[in-house]
């Protein structure tokens, strides 16, 4: 998940498919075994059919996102909420930036860029993983998904494993003007779900420091929807007649960043 939180000694937690306390303190290896054995229906490599892979995407729909149970929403999005939302915003890219991108590639690597939290669990930089270490499981992940669980599959599994993980790679690697939307959406996202949640507890949670994540959106487009949102955001708490504890970006911080003042 995307976000800037302060550092913490928190251990990652159980159901996010993270290592324990101990495990990370010993330097203990992740493998994805080391959630797969603990499955009492685990997703069996090598096979014909696609199943297996059917059912461990089910894990996305249960998984929550880790980043707003600091806040006590313990039954908030999913992994999949997350990347269904995304997949639709980039069919919405406005025209000036969509004339130059290749909108189903975006919308595949929407919908496959979180695909190895099915196993990883959703890792926030509260949990003591290192980004070296969490990019080493995610791949890990990946290799076991594209090649072990379809790359048997009649069909055209193999092709479609070796598809889904070329589109996760290109999203990691964050070179492409395809990759560099995508990672600005998923940015703009959490944006929204912040506001959502803001609203549904009625201003008795302050989810402003979700908000500096807006300043690392790179395209204009992009940063025009998240002007929105914030403006959004700031008319909600002053309509309840009460100011956030939490110092958050305001829409013309954002405005002045992107035209490059200080």
């Amino acid at each position: 998940m995307v976000e800037i939180v302060p550092e913490t000694n928190n251990p990652p937690n159980p159901e996010s498919g993270l290592l324990s306390k101990d495990d990370v303190d010993s330097s203990a290896k992740w493998t994805p075994e080391t959630v797969l054995s603990t499955l009492p229906h685990r997703p069996e490599p090598s096979t014909p059919s696609p199943l297996p892979f059917f059912h461990l995407l089910s894990r996305l729909k249960t998984t929550k996102r880790e980043g707003w149970r600091r806040f006590s929403i313990v039954h908030g999005e999913s992994i999949a909420d997350h990347m269904y939302r995304m997949a639709i915003l980039t069919m919405l890219c406005p025209a000036s930036l969509s004339s130059r991108l290749d909108i189903p590639r975006c919308t595949r690597m929407a919908l496959v860029h979180d695909m190895a939290e099915a196993l990883v669990g959703d890792i926030t930089p509260v949990d003591g993983v290192s980004k070296p270490e969490k990019s080493r499981r995610e791949t890990e992940t990946m290799d076991f998904i594209c090649a072990g669980l379809l790359g048997g599959v009649t069909g055209g599994g193999k092709e479609a494993g070796e598809e889904m993980r070329k589109v996760w790679q290109e999203y990691e690697d964050g070179e492409t003007l395809e990759s560099k939307f995508v990672h600005d959406v998923d940015k703009m996202e959490l944006l929204l779900q912040m506001v959502e949640y803001e609203r549904e507890k009625e201003g008795k949670t302050d989810l402003g420091e979700f908000s500096w994540v807006a300043t690392k959106i790179e395209l204009p487009e992009v940063r025009q929807w998240c002007e929105e949102v914030l403006k959004e955001r700031e008319e909600f708490w002053e309509g309840i007649g009460k100011v956030p504890e939490n110092r958050a970006l305001r829409v013309g911080e954002l405005k002045e960043s992107s035209n490059g003042g200080s």
